[in-house]
């Protein structure tokens, strides 16, 4: 430990300074931060979230209060203005705070209230200041964001110099936030992350046609319409040894809340899968983990559910594996921590069914898609460009 810079007594070098408050920028200073807030949140009648903890939760004579914080960046939803107003007075005795309103813009998403009364999450501006940082504000737009007739491998192209290399991590790094709100990407941005350690003049040139699609479809946001149903669904799926280099296959799964997407993701798997069905199956597992996640996270939004979670697969033989070991000859070398699937079933806590792959949502997760599929995966995902 060191006197801070400017600081420094020359005639006690070796003494150093007792802080009787944080200071902004010290590694101490967030958690700091975050320990006062919480500590006045529960005591005013706040419970922390386990789901997500930095979210906190109110509950109390029909008033419901959602208090989300991000660093200093905080969005309070309340279903009383008189309530959120108490709030707000009590957390000035203590804080400095600047209320701006309606939530129309948090970390890079704006938020558009539809007339209809749903909400359009967006990245427009983010977006287009990515688009201008990789040189590409006047490209020609791209229909999707990856081709369908190749595959990237380690050895496609030459190797980029040390600051194109750069620029290819801080434009990828980019893309993965904006996969926030355009899950159409995920898939695309999840494989040219794969190459940061050694990226080529190959991967360069994929990134640039995520970059060339995001700028044709740089208000396309992800769309929440109020729902009468409060049913959880999923769609898990699997590209079995879908990458070139290890063998190993991508995993996908997209989750729903009535009609609304809230969770998806496309990712490669840890191990190698011996067979299709070990490689759904395993992708059914992680689509099972997520909705134990979000069903726990709306227990304690206070959001009833009404039915059993359904999970939608197109492999047949991964569905009966998640109900019964029918298969378990071939299947025995699979880790037991993917099992914990046929429990849930067991106990009547999830439904896994079979669906046709023409109708598989998560499609698009795991591969790239033609033109067409792809229009049909985006319009799935509740994907759109304005409110209309």
């Amino acid at each position: 430990m060191k006197q801070p810079p400017g600081f420094v007594d020359h005639t006690l070098p070796d003494n150093v300074c007792k802080l009787d408050k944080s200071l902004y920028g010290l590694k101490q200073a967030p958690w700091a931060w975050f320990s006062r807030l919480s500590t006045k949140l529960q005591a005013l009648g706040f419970h922390g979230s386990k789901a997500d903890t930095s979210l906190f939760y109110f509950h109390h004579q029909g008033v419901t209060i959602y208090f989300l914080v991000y660093v200093d960046d905080i969005i309070v939803v309340s279903s009383s203005d008189q309530a959120m107003d108490k709030l707000l007075s009590q957390l000035r005795d203590d804080f400095a705070l600047k209320d701006l309103g309606q939530l129309h813009y948090f970390l890079g998403m704006e938020v558009l209230s539809c007339p209809s009364g749903g909400l359009v999450l967006h990245q427009r501006k983010y977006a287009t200041e990515l688009i201008h940082k990789a040189g590409l504000k006047d490209c020609k737009p791209a229909p999707t964001p990856m081709v369908t007739s190749e595959k990237l491998t380690r050895q496609d192209g030459d190797p980029l110099d040390s600051a194109t290399a750069t620029r290819y991590r801080s434009i990828v790094g980019g893309l993965q936030y904006l996969t926030l709100t355009r899950p159409d990407i995920a898939f695309a941005v999840n494989k040219v992350c794969q190459y940061l350690h050694c990226p080529t003049t190959a991967h360069y040139t994929a990134v640039k046609r995520i970059l060339r699609y995001v700028h044709g479809t740089i208000g396309c946001g992800l769309t929440f319409v109020p729902s009468s149903s409060l049913v959880l669904s999923a769609f898990s799926d699997a590209d079995w040894a879908g990458c070139s280099d290890d063998r190993k296959s991508t995993g996908g799964f997209a989750i729903f809340l009535g009609n609304n997407l809230v969770s998806w993701t496309a990712k490669k798997q840890a191990t190698v899968s011996r067979s299709s069905t070990e490689a759904e199956y395993k992708a059914l597992a992680n689509a099972t983990a997520e909705l134990i996640w979000v069903q726990s996270l709306l227990g304690e939004l206070g959001v009833p559910q009404p039915k059993v979670p359904i999970l939608w697969c197109d492999n047949i033989g991964a569905t009966y594996l998640s109900a019964n070991p029918v298969f378990h000859a071939r299947t025995k070398h699979i880790e037991v921590d993917y099992h914990f699937v046929r429990q849930r079933v067991a106990d009547k806590q999830l439904q896994v069914r079979i669906i046709s792959t023409d109708d598989q949502v998560a499609d698009g997760f795991i591969k790239p898609l033609t033109e067409g599929k792809f229009h049909a995966f985006q319009s799935n995902l509740n994907l759109s460009k304005s409110c209309d």
